[in-house]
Order: structure tokens, then sequence, then C-alpha cells
């Protein structure tokens, strides 16, 4: 896959939590343990610098972060066609995600969140599209996190291949 666009400062943090929209850094810092966090407007993307010891999983959550980049340019027809897939996924009771950001966010959804789409509902939407972002062009075949079913994977790969994101991806 190839990534066009300006470029992206790409640096590393040991132990990083979000807390309050901040970034901070320590394992006695506040907030939540994360992996990684991107700051769209500044081009920049942050990673746990324990990620170095995990080379596949330091490729999973880069691409990850990078399709956050990609999913602001997508443009709104894309985002709602991917959005409606979801959405017909979670009508029909598809269990699982393709990444722990996707999956913790789809878990605090209510209907009223999908109705409404709310910002709840939107960020799961985003979050999902990263993570098969990720689980598409990391590869990394098998992961703990890997729990949709294979009929849906099979559906997302199939939508990320219409809508031309498998070959090239505008960050």
């Amino acid at each position: 896959m190839q990534v066009r666009g300006l470029p992206i400062d790409v640096t590393f943090l040991p132990s990083p939590r979000a807390h309050r929209g901040k970034l901070l850094s320590g394992e006695t810092a506040k907030g939540r343990e994360v992996h990684a966090a991107s700051f769209l407007r500044q081009r920049r993307i942050v990673l746990d610098a324990a990620l170095r010891q995990r080379p596949a999983e330091l490729r999973r959550i880069l691409i990850h972060e990078l399709f956050h980049f990609a999913w602001l340019r997508l443009g709104n027809p894309k985002r709602r066609s991917y959005e409606e897939m979801v959405r017909r996924e979670l009508a029909g009771k598809v269990p699982g995600e393709l990444g722990w950001s996707a999956e913790s966010v789809k878990a605090a959804l209510t209907r009223a969140d999908r109705l409404g789409r709310s910002r709840l509902w939107r960020h799961y939407v985003c979050e999902s599209f990263c993570d098969s972002g990720a689980w598409m062009f990391a590869g990394v075949r098998r992961h703990g996190e890997y729990t949709l079913p294979a009929a849906a994977r099979r559906n997302r790969r199939v939508w990320f291949e219409a809508a031309e994101l498998t070959t090239r991806i505008s960050v």
C-alpha cells in the first residue's frame, strides 16, 4: 500500500496515558494507558516506546494511527458508506471487532447512539475503520483482538477494495 500526503512526525513516549484531552507520560501519570495517539492538525503520531521491542505490534498500531489521517481525507460519501456497512453488522448482531480500539467503544454504544449518530457512534465508526485498515495492511495474520467473524472480515475487505483503499491511501 502506498501512503500519500504531507509528512507526519512520528515520535515515541514512555508509558503514554490519555487524561482530559492531554497525553501524559509515565506509569504513575493520571489517565488511561494508551499505545498511541494521533494529532491530526499537527500531523503527529506518538507511540508507546515499549512498542519498539514488538515490531509486529508496532506496525499494527502505527498503521491504525495512519488510518486516522486517511479517515479525515476520505470524504463524506465513503465515510457514510463505511458507516452503513457497520450499521448493518450491528443490526445483524455481528459480534467482535478487529481491534481493542473499536471493540471497547462498540461495547459502550446504545441504540440511541446508533440512531442519533452520536459523537460516540461516530467515534466507533472511525475506530472500526482504523482497526480494519490495520488488520488488512499490518501483515499480522492472527491476533487476540481480531474477534470479528470471517464473513464480516470478508465484507470489510470488499468495502476497502470498492473504496479503492487497497493500493493507496491519502493522509
